[in-house]
């Protein structure tokens, strides 16, 4: 893939469970969620808290690293995905959860962190590498199996991961859940393999004031 020259935007990591180095066994089962040491930094209220919304806390962990990126704070994950329901970004109904949905979410982004926020429901690869030059991050819908580059899934997206650089034939990306010391931070995914997981739709971030789009 032709793009542009290297460009990796040094940009916090966070997980989407407070303790990064225990999301192996967290997603392979041998470890609950809820006995997460370091649950309560999340936000939540009890442990069973932590474990429903820890599975679905992607879009809140790249909302963090962006946070912090532009304005150096990082808020607790719970406390952002109870300001996403009220925004209608996420829809709770019971024990499942709609969501994350993007246009409601990049208005919410917008409104309550002053970032520039642009839900792109039609957003090709080849656009990525131009937007993180320009300054962007994306946020990009990809299967969860991106974290080992494994076998094409079933279908493309289901988990949200932020892309903060490229290089000509790796797309640079932090992934919440990815594993410690393999595919958490500044993971590399190479083009010919990106389209195998990813949705081509995201959402693009940018600093207080900045333009969306390319």
């Amino acid at each position: 893939m032709t793009t542009v020259a290297e460009i990796i935007h040094q940009v916090p990591y966070y997980s989407q469970w407070e303790s990064p180095e225990l999301v192996r066994e967290i997603i392979a089962g041998q470890l609950s969620a809820a006995d997460d040491p370091r649950w309560g930094e999340s936000g939540a209220g009890t442990p069973e808290e932590y474990e429903f919304w820890s599975w679905r806390l992607c879009g809140m962990a790249c909302l963090r690293m962006a946070l912090d990126h532009w304005w150096g704070l990082a808020p607790p994950s719970i406390t952002l995905a109870g300001e996403c329901v009220d925004a209608g970004a996420y829809v709770r109904r019971g024990e499942k959860l709609d969501g994350l949905i993007h246009a409601p979410f990049a208005g919410y982004v917008a409104r309550r962190w002053g970032l520039a926020a642009e839900s792109r429901p039609e957003l090709a690869a080849e656009e990525i590498p131009a937007l993180l030059a320009a300054g962007r991050l994306v946020m990009v819908s990809v299967h969860p199996a991106v974290r080992t580059l494994g076998p094409e899934p079933a279908r493309r997206g289901g988990h949200l991961v932020l892309a903060v650089g490229a290089t000509e034939r790796e797309l640079v990306i932090h992934n919440p859940s990815g594993f410690a010391g393999e595919s958490q931070a500044f993971a590399r995914v190479p083009w010919a393999d990106l389209t195998r997981f990813y949705s081509g739709r995201g959402i693009v971030l940018g600093a207080p004031g900045a333009a969306v789009g390319s």
